[in-house]
């Protein structure tokens, strides 16, 4: 029996998402990264690890004039990004490549993209609970890919001077930023979001460029609910607005 398959909007209904309904599902932590882009017009995203493709779907929406290219090693991934591009109507913008972010050299030349961006696997091997279903764990714990070997492909595949954004659990910064820097990829812009005023910072938002220098921002932080349990911040629900 082929997988159920369920449809969100975002922006009002302007764009549509297909998701798998008992697969990996993207979750606010996409939203915040697609947003967190500062590409030009005519730039060339990759999205590495792409997912249903929801990242490059709210690119496409925010950025119109750029075009992408979505990176997703699961063929049923993959499957569901190409109908969420012929769903929105953007086969012109968005392409889809099935790899291994892994073998980078055997799916683009060296330096092709402007930007890429990259919301890798969170959970390290044999530490807290893994993902049962194997699309989740894919996509969750580091099974294909470790940070070391998403960093590598990023600095592959950017031009000189070209920049990365990449979403990552705040209590596993250090190891983000340890391997962008091994990698040649320098931090520039730092964001914690936090659920809540009070709490513990989440996750955080990095933008490294490759052969940078070393002047980092850190961001004022963000908080996705006013309070426990309650609505959307202000700013968070911003980036939901048409």
């Amino acid at each position: 029996m082929p997988p159920q398959i369920t449809e969100d909007t975002l922006f009002s209904g302007r764009l549509h998402c297909v998701q798998h309904a008992d697969g990996y599902r993207f979750s606010v932590d996409a939203v915040l990264l697609a947003h967190f882009v500062r590409a030009r017009p005519g730039a060339h995203i990759l999205d590495l690890g792409a997912g249903c493709g929801v990242i490059s779907l709210i690119l496409s929406y925010r950025l119109p004039q750029v075009t992408i290219t979505a990176l997703e090693l699961q063929p049923q991934l993959a499957a569901l990004i190409s109908q969420n591009i012929e769903r929105n109507h953007l086969q012109g913008r968005i392409s889809l490549q099935l790899g291994d972010m892994r073998q980078m050299s055997t799916l683009f030349p060296p330096e092709t993209f402007d930007w890429v961006v990259c919301n890798p696997p969170y959970g390290k091997l044999a530490t807290g609970r893994q993902n049962p279903a194997a699309e989740q764990a894919v996509c969750r714990h580091e099974s294909q890919a470790e940070m070391a070997d998403v960093a590598r492909a990023i600095s592959y595949s950017l031009k000189n001077r070209g920049r990365a954004a990449l979403v990552y659990p705040a209590n596993r910064a250090a190891v983000l930023l340890a391997a962008l820097k091994t990698a040649a990829l320098e931090p520039k812009r730092l964001q914690i979001v936090y659920s809540y005023p009070d709490s513990q910072g989440k996750l955080v938002l990095v933008e490294a460029m490759k052969n940078g220098g070393e002047e980092l921002v850190i961001l004022p932080p963000f908080f996705i609910y006013d309070e426990p349990g309650g609505k959307y911040s202000r700013e968070m629900a911003k980036l939901y607005e048409p």
